[in-house]
């Protein structure tokens, strides 16, 4: 296996280093405190920024812009709005780039390279029409709507798919949807326009072709937004997370993806390769960590020494370092698999970083947190905020407790199958 990347995503990985670098990194603290600010009542804190317009405009001049467009799924959209009018990028191309985006909280809207909208992108991308992409996946593209994700649901435990209950159910030309989601990132956005939504629509049919997924505009009928749910306290404006009941919602059949019965195809299309980008962004979340957290550690001194030689605080450095550079080189391996062998050849390699890369972050996190002391419980510093991202994550796209009994199914399997030859 070779992670070596191209010339071109070389190329790349040094100017999107460099974006984030110069134009990111020095206003990125002024920008969390505006919202802090708004959000506490000076200000509509969903409301964007100016800022953020701006520097999207800046990276879109530069050509960084949808650089998660995936090789050979791009057609023809790559030439209009792809990195530098070009081909899209391998998963192992893509990696350091997410990862790079991972240090900051920003970057992934700037590159347009955020979840949930490159996830449903890429749903576009592989299973919509024509129509269906000129209507959404071109606004998507050239960043002039959002989108939401809605699969989880509050009344049942959505660790399994299969338990979805909202209803999307074919009716002549119309698909009618009701139900409840929540979870929905994204919802809160001003721009957020299209919801892409999992629904039961055949109880008769086996287990995996009960649902379907289809595209349902933000404003239409009987759509609701009951509430925003806070994570860990905080709304996450100007993007948020939301609950939504759909009443008697009908859209026309035409918004089904690929047909009835067939979510469970597409979402294992699409979680595959955003998994890789989550994981990647988070191998680089916890890299920013342990930067801050050696940085602080040699610049104050308590009991007479640099906190760094205290507490086996060298330890837990060392730690830090194997467990980041282990966990980077776990996710280059899936991300080589799902090149070389597409999403139902990497099944167990994508479980395996789902697994590893948020608990890494989350220790590593933890000891920065720890390293800064009641400042790290702070706003002053990215800490807390990190944490709960990578706290969260162990728990959105499935639990840990899911992937790890996939892992084990899969491996078992190889040796029953060798039991079964003997």
């Amino acid at each position: 296996m070779d992670f070596t990347p191209s010339p071109r995503a070389a190329d790349l990985t040094a100017r999107v280093d460099a974006f984030i670098r110069d134009e990111i990194e020095p206003v990125e603290v002024g920008y969390h405190r505006e919202v802090a600010a708004r959000r506490h009542g000076a200000g509509d804190a969903w409301e964007p920024l100016p800022l953020i317009g701006e520097l999207r405009a800046r990276a879109r001049s530069q050509g960084l812009w949808n650089l998660f467009l995936p090789a050979g799924h791009e057609g023809p959209y790559a030439e209009k709005y792809g990195t530098d009018g070009g081909a899209g990028l391998s998963n192992v191309d893509y990696a350091p780039i997410a990862e790079l985006t991972g240090r900051s909280f920003l970057a992934p809207h700037v590159f347009n390279c955020n979840a949930p909208d490159t996830g449903n992108m890429e749903v576009l991308l592989r299973y919509g029409t024509e129509e269906q992409r000129a209507r959404w996946l071109e606004p998507l593209l050239d960043g002039r709507i959002r989108s939401a994700f809605c699969m989880t649901e509050p009344d049942v435990a959505s660790s399994d798919a299969t338990n979805m209950e909202l209803r999307a159910v074919v009716e002549g030309d119309e698909v009618v949807v009701n139900g409840r989601k929540w979870w929905a990132t994204g919802i809160g956005h001003p721009d957020c326009e299209l919801l892409v939504v999992m629904g039961l629509s055949d109880p008769g049919a086996d287990r995996h072709h009960r649902h379907s997924m289809v595209l349902v505009p933000r404003d239409a009928p009987g759509v609701k937004v009951e509430r925003m749910l806070p994570a860990m306290g905080v709304h996450d404006e100007p993007h948020g997370h939301g609950e939504v009941s759909f009443t008697d919602v009908r859209v026309p059949v035409a918004n089904l993806l690929v047909g009835p019965g067939r979510a469970f195809e597409i979402a294992q299309g699409r979680l595959g390769p955003g998994r890789v980008h989550h994981c990647m962004r988070l191998v680089g979340l916890a890299e920013h960590a342990l930067r801050l957290a050696c940085e602080r550690g040699l610049a104050r001194t308590g009991f007479g020494k640099p906190l760094m030689n205290l507490g086996g605080n060298r330890e837990r450095v060392a730690d830090a370092r194997i467990a980041i550079d282990s966990t980077r080189l776990l996710v280059l391996h899936t991300a080589w698999k799902l090149d070389t062998a597409g999403p139902l050849g990497a099944l167990s390699e994508v479980s395996q970083i789902k697994v590893a890369a948020p608990n890494t972050a989350q220790r590593v996190i933890d000891f920065a947190v720890q390293v800064h002391g009641g400042a790290g419980l702070s706003d002053d510093f990215p800490l807390a905020a990190a944490w709960t991202a990578a706290r969260a994550l162990r728990l959105a796209d499935g639990p840990d407790e899911v992937h790890r009994a996939l892992v084990a199914r899969l491996e078992l399997a190889k040796y029953r199958a060798e039991g079964e030859r003997r």
